[in-house]
């Protein structure tokens, strides 16, 4: 990618938008994932739509009410709905249910382990099933959050009301509870392993250092952060709530700890998705007001996707090789950038 100009040159910075192919999904969308070279996006009421790189558009029914929640490895991707029930969708077999909550409760977060396990969370019960339909379930002391499976082993992190309990549902004994005050409202784990970060309902995220649970405070946020993304090798982790992107250093044994962010793409919006490019230091991100730029990440040099004048950016996804951006407005305005 050489078309970037050095930061701080507005007024001349490249375009791409004329190489954007739109998309009409006509309905509101809450996430974009690929499958293979396809886009999917993921409808807030029933269905998914399956686009092609030439924009054709076949729509797919996987819920029989709203869409709550979804994840994606790659290879399928998993949702939650408002009618109990726990669907996959590939390319191989289509709609799968794989579970239905005893008491039709709202399925209201998930998450797919890489070996091919899948959680999720009704009120205050997260449950992991793994690939031959075994099911175990732990109960928190307050409503789930967000759920995320550590990079390596079977362990689960549930986020809920004061802190992050560690649940190893393959072992039995306690489970480990990481504390710390207020509503944690999504949680990630660094892809070494090393790090585990929470979203809060307040305008800051917080983390530990897993090795000794010492604590990270990232505050100064304006408002809620509702996107993380980490950049290829995990070295930096992309975060919304701000007018700029805000990204956290994680490279070393004490990731932030003791340091500042980084802050790209500045606008007069407000950030609300971002996703790191694959296998490069790019990020793209969405902002309040329908813009989107690709940033650099080194020297913050950037390229315009999308102009402003529309509905907030809900979903931004990049292809495995990197070779393609899909994002989607809440509006279902959606389109594919090539690279």
């Amino acid at each position: 990618m050489t078309a970037f100009d050095p930061p701080g040159q507005s007024a001349s910075i490249v375009s791409v938008t004329d190489r954007v192919r739109p998309v009409a999904i006509g309905a509101a969308v809450i996430a974009v994932y690929f499958l293979g070279e396809k886009a999917v996006f993921v409808g807030a009421e029933e269905s998914v739509a399956l686009v092609t790189a030439a924009g054709e558009i076949s729509r797919v029914a996987v819920h029989g009410g709203g869409i709550l929640c979804a994840a994606s490895d790659g290879g399928r991707i998993v949702m939650g709905g408002d009618d109990g029930k726990l669907v996959g969708f590939d390319h191989q077999s289509g709609v799968t249910t794989l579970a239905i909550d005893g008491k039709r409760r709202w399925i209201d977060n998930v998450a797919v382990h890489p070996e091919g396990a899948v959680a999720w969370s009704a009120g205050r019960t997260a449950v992991v099933q793994n690939p031959k339909g075994e099911q175990k379930s732990f109960e928190v002391p307050s409503t789930v959050g967000g759920l995320a499976f550590a990079p390596k082993g079977m362990r689960l992190a549930i986020a809920h009301y004061n802190g992050v309990t560690l649940w190893f549902p393959n072992m039995a004994g306690s489970a480990q509870f990481l504390e710390w005050a207020g509503s944690h409202l999504g949680v990630v784990f660094s892809p070494d392993n090393k790090f585990l970060v929470t979203a809060m309902h307040e305008p800051a995220l917080h983390g530990w250092r897993l090795a000794d649970n010492r604590h990270m405070r990232m505050t100064g946020y304006p408002g809620r952060v509702r996107s993380l993304s980490w950049s290829a090798g995990g070295k930096s982790l992309a975060t919304s709530g701000a007018d700029t992107v805000i990204v956290w250093p994680f490279a070393g044994r004490d990731g932030p700890m003791g340091k500042e962010p980084t802050m790209l793409a500045p606008l007069q919006a407000r950030v609300t998705a971002v996703a790191c490019h694959p296998k490069q230091d790019i990020l793209a991100a969405g902002y309040n007001d329908g813009t989107i730029l690709m940033a650099r990440m080194n020297d913050g040099a950037e390229i315009l996707v999308r102009r402003n004048g529309s509905e907030p950016v809900a979903a931004l996804a990049w292809n495995a090789a990197g070779t393609m951006l899909a994002f989607a407005a809440e509006d279902g305005d959606a389109g594919l950038l090539e690279l």
